[in-house]
């Protein structure tokens, strides 16, 4: 590997340089247009510029000393290392990969994106200037961001194009297996008075059968405050949301009937059902385009996540990077995680 590169992949260098420039971008990403990234080995300047910037310790603390401030400033610098080394390199990847399927894209395409998107994001180009002078970024940098995003998305489209073929075998079969999905359980409206005493709910129940209001009965008698000054009312109750032994006595009870009182851990209930909804399944024609469109986007789905493995896989045996700027993309570098976060430009992601 070259003494200015700090990876090499499939070949070509990742120079020094530009890992330097994308440290400042990184550093500055904080939002502060005169941030600097941490230098090693000894991070003089960051250590420097932290003690200046220390607020002046409680009485009795200690002040940081320049050990600990250095290891701030080691932390600090190795994520940024982290961030813009996957950065780099996907971007190397992205490239390679396009080249290897045939996928390109021309200056003139990249330039039309890149209008689009700067005219929504900077109606004023004094405001693009300042965001360049800010993010420490070049117009080259904003162009080669957008050349990548495009052959990212070209090369998702190629991977996934087919791949929302769905035959009517397929949609019965979801169907079959995920009826629970297209169903409408049976719900009921009720009225209800909770109270804290077995006493109290049956005086309530009695002033209910003698042709009191629900709304009279609830306010004088509930404790719950949901459904109180709504007149006991507690509607669209669907089995297994309630306390069992109130859940058991609303779906056994029939319509228009007072009932209670019922204990539950919470008190005593009464309630009538004052309306029945009906369960209902959607027929497999109703679900067929539901179904299509969900099998259409799991198939492309797992055609992707079929290809990003194998690309990470093949990508990262293509990269070595420097001793000191080893990530788990290296193929030199610590094993990936399990389960890895591709980086932000890598194929549909």
């Amino acid at each position: 590997m070259a003494d200015n590169a700090v990876a090499e992949v499939d070949g070509d260098a990742i120079e020094k340089t530009t890992f330097d420039h994308w440290m400042t971008v990184a550093a500055r990403s904080s939002g502060s247009a005169t941030a600097a990234a941490p230098k090693p080995p000894d991070f003089t300047e960051c250590v420097a510029q932290k003690r200046k910037a220390q607020a002046k310790p409680a009485k009795g603390q200690p002040k940081l000393t320049d050990k600990q401030l250095t290891a701030q400033c080691r932390t600090e610098y190795n994520g940024l290392r982290d961030q813009v080394m996957a950065l780099l390199i996907s971007f190397a990847w992205i490239q390679g990969e396009a080249e290897k399927q045939g996928i390109k894209i021309t200056d003139a395409d990249v330039r039309k994106t890149f209008a689009t998107q700067k005219k929504q994001s900077f109606p004023k180009e004094a405001d693009y200037q300042k965001f360049l002078k800010d993010s420490g970024q070049t117009e080259a940098d904003i162009l080669m961001r957008v050349r990548l995003q495009e052959l990212s998305t070209k090369i998702r489209d190629k991977v996934t194009k087919g791949k929302d073929k769905v035959t009517d075998a397929q949609i019965k079969a979801y169907y079959d297996k995920n009826k629970a999905q297209f169903s409408q359980p049976e719900r009921r409206d009720l009225r209800i008075v909770l109270t804290d005493s077995r006493a109290k709910a049956q005086q309530a129940r009695d002033a209910l059968a003698s042709g009191q209001s629900w709304k009279t009965v609830a306010k004088e008698f509930s404790t719950d405050d949901a459904t109180k000054s709504q007149g006991g009312k507690l509607p669209g109750v669907v089995k297994g949301q309630q306390e069992k032994a109130l859940d058991d006595a609303v779906f056994s009870a029939k319509k228009g009937e007072l009932n209670g009182p019922i204990k539950t851990q919470f008190g005593y209930y009464d309630f009538e059902v004052t309306d029945i909804t009906e369960a209902t399944q959607q027929s497999l024609k109703d679900a067929t385009t539901t179904i299509r469109q969900l099998v259409a986007a799991q198939n492309q789905q797992k055609a992707l996540d079929t290809f990003v493995k194998s690309f990470r896989a093949d990508w990262r045996e293509k990269t070595e990077c420097g001793e000191d700027f080893k990530i788990s993309d290296c193929k030199n570098g610590p094993k990936p995680t399990p389960t890895p976060t591709p980086a932000p430009t890598t194929p549909g992601q």
